[in-house]
């Protein structure tokens, strides 16, 4: 069996626990492969949670989640030096204790919830791979994402997350209302979930210690092996520059219009450009393609942009969203070219 389809057949598995939320689906996956952390935004209750755990339980990995409150700690999420009292004369110790960022899969829930100091404590370990306490450097697993979700912005007891944060995510995924029969399909499955026959099946699980014997999981491995296959994945120079146009759009908006530039404060740093990169090549990857095309760039650039784009005041006033910014820069790009100067 094809790595290919390892991964399709996981996706497969993984659907069954989601319903109506695909996207979501998708590019965790996407980011999973790619090797990059994802910022999800929408309402509670729109299967985020789900995702994530759906996600861990398939490739066999170890989950954890943190919870994001206002109270919450820095070294709730990175772990932290324990004293112990000596034993029988001896001398005390500290020993680690890690926190739950050392795992495969981290949720961190509701991360605008907590102030930025907080917020922060993920920077290293999403970005570095490590995390060091007590002047203690500890690298973690090979096998890491972190998906953070937060609320929207116009809920109360929310803090924005800074965009030095919000640059170390390789995509930014909104999560909206499902439609009325993926709802209906929701309460069907959570109903089933919660039988009897679903009790007696996961006692089955815990008694095989925890694995199900009538499903093939995927192990981690093959996950490994995709990112070799998505390496190798071509990128044509058209690509390569067009992706490069697109960055460059977002820094230097003059160079097509004046709207444009007033839309945008601040535009997208260079991650921007190795994260569409990126997933382009995951993308083409997953469609079983050799090499990537313009208009996986086009698809996938607004979640790579979304949370990369400072909006400038006129488009806060026009309510102009980062997704019609990114919509603007692609048509004019498509219908002027690259610019390299000042429009006059």
């Amino acid at each position: 069996m094809s790595v290919l389809k390892e991964v399709t057949d996981l996706r497969e598995r993984i659907s069954k626990d989601i319903i109506g939320q695909t996207a979501i689906l998708d590019l965790l996956l996407m980011g999973l492969l790619s090797n990059g952390n994802v910022l999800v935004e929408g309402l509670p209750g729109m299967a985020k949670t789900r995702a994530i755990k759906a996600l861990a339980k398939n490739i066999e990995a170890d989950y954890g989640r943190i919870q994001f409150t206002p109270d919450l700690l820095s070294t709730d999420i990175t772990g932290k030096q324990v004293y112990y009292e000596p034993e029988k004369g001896g001398k005390g110790k500290y020993e680690f204790e890690p926190g739950a960022i050392f795992n495969n899969i981290v949720l961190a829930d509701e991360i605008n919830r907590a102030p930025s100091r907080v917020q922060n404590s993920l920077l290293e370990a999403m970005e570095e791979r490590q995390v060091t306490v007590g002047g203690i450097t500890r690298k973690m697993p090979d096998l890491f994402l972190v998906m953070a979700t937060q609320n929207p912005d116009t809920q109360g007891g929310t803090f924005p997350l800074p965009e030095a944060q919000k640059d170390r995510f390789l995509m930014h995924v909104n999560v909206d209302y499902l439609k009325e029969e993926a709802e209906l399909d929701v309460v069907r499955l959570i109903r089933k979930e919660e039988s009897q026959a679903q009790k007696a099946k996961e006692k089955k699980i815990e008694a095989a210690g925890g694995k199900d014997p009538d499903q093939i999981l995927t192990p981690q491995k093959v996950i490994f092996d995709a990112r070799a296959e998505i390496d190798k994945i071509i990128v044509p120079e058209e690509v390569e520059r067009y992706i490069v146009d697109l960055i460059f759009a977002t820094r230097y908006p003059q160079r097509y219009t004046y709207e444009l530039k007033s839309f945008i404060r601040t535009g997208a740093s260079p991650r921007a450009s190795i994260a569409l990169d990126r997933v382009c090549r995951t993308r083409a990857w997953m469609e079983g393609r050799k090499e990537t095309s313009i208009d996986d760039a086009k698809i996938m650039s607004t979640s790579i942009l979304r949370h990369r784009l400072a909006r400038g005041d006129r488009a806060i006033e026009h309510k102009v969203t980062t997704d019609d910014i990114v919509e603007e820069i692609i048509e004019l790009i498509d219908t002027l070219g690259p610019q390299t100067e000042i429009k006059k």
